[in-house]
């Protein structure tokens, strides 16, 4: 992987109301990190840095960085962290690590799906469980990518990382069992079973007792029996007079 050259300048003015002026002028505040040396706070021109990470390797770029102003520096870098706005998602602040072209770093790589899932085409779910994987090597072996063919997968399947390509001198960090992407079985909804002994329909309170009086003949209505009691004691009062 080529270097990339990047310009920036050194910033001696900290504080909210600074970096508003900052970024008005279309700068982006950043810190460079590492290398024993305290951090140095500086600022790029937002369109060069668009320029540098808009490369087929993306944020994983190696940088030349080339600090001007009262305290000068000149350093191999790579992109630690970049905060965005949470609504604009405008690139509000960077931070670069120093690093060594000698030695190995931890970078995450894109993982690159190709092909058609048989699984998928049988209504299967595609589940991309890594979409970066983290890898050791040195800076200049970084990959752009690491591809995954999925054509052959069925539902059930699964890609371990032990099943992956890499190329020489880049070591994966997660374990070798570690499903990358799997093929499950379409989800079904089921229907919702009644309990045992539940009632399928629900139970009128009070229909029984209402029927009784009308149908049966069991019960009369009170009124009804005070009324032939006063026609019996009627009949007898006649009788004896």
């Amino acid at each position: 992987m080529k270097t990339v050259p990047l310009k920036a300048e050194y910033r001696s003015e900290l504080g909210k109301q600074k970096v508003k002026k900052i970024r008005a002028a279309k700068q982006i505040p950043a810190v460079v990190y590492g290398s024993g040396s305290k951090a140095m706070a500086i600022q790029v021109a937002t369109d060069d840095f668009f320029r540098v990470v808009h490369t087929k390797v993306g944020e994983n770029v190696i940088i030349d960085l080339k600090v001007s102003g009262p305290k000068k520096m000149e350093k191999t870098v790579v992109i630690k962290e970049i905060q965005h706005d949470p609504i604009t998602d405008a690139v509000e602040h960077i931070d670069f690590n120093i690093i060594s072209l000698t030695e190995k770093i931890k970078v995450n790589v894109p993982l690159h799906v190709t092909g058609e899932s048989i699984g998928v085409k049988e209504d299967g779910v595609l589940d991309v469980v890594h979409h970066e994987i983290e890898v050791e090597c040195l800076p200049t072996d970084i990959p752009e990518r690491i591809p995954v063919d999925i054509t052959s997968l069925k539902i059930g399947d699964s890609v371990h990382i032990k099943e992956l390509s890499f190329p020489s001198g880049v070591t994966p960090t997660l374990e070798e069992n570690e499903v990358v992407v799997a093929v499950h079985a379409p989800r079904v909804e089921e229907e919702p079973v009644p309990a045992e002994g539940e009632a399928a329909e629900p139970e009128v309170v009070g229909k029984e007792k209402k029927e009784e009086g009308v149908e049966g003949g069991e019960a009369a209505p009170p009124a009804q029996e005070a009324k032939k009691e006063k026609s019996a004691d009627k009949d007898q009062k006649e009788k004896k007079e």
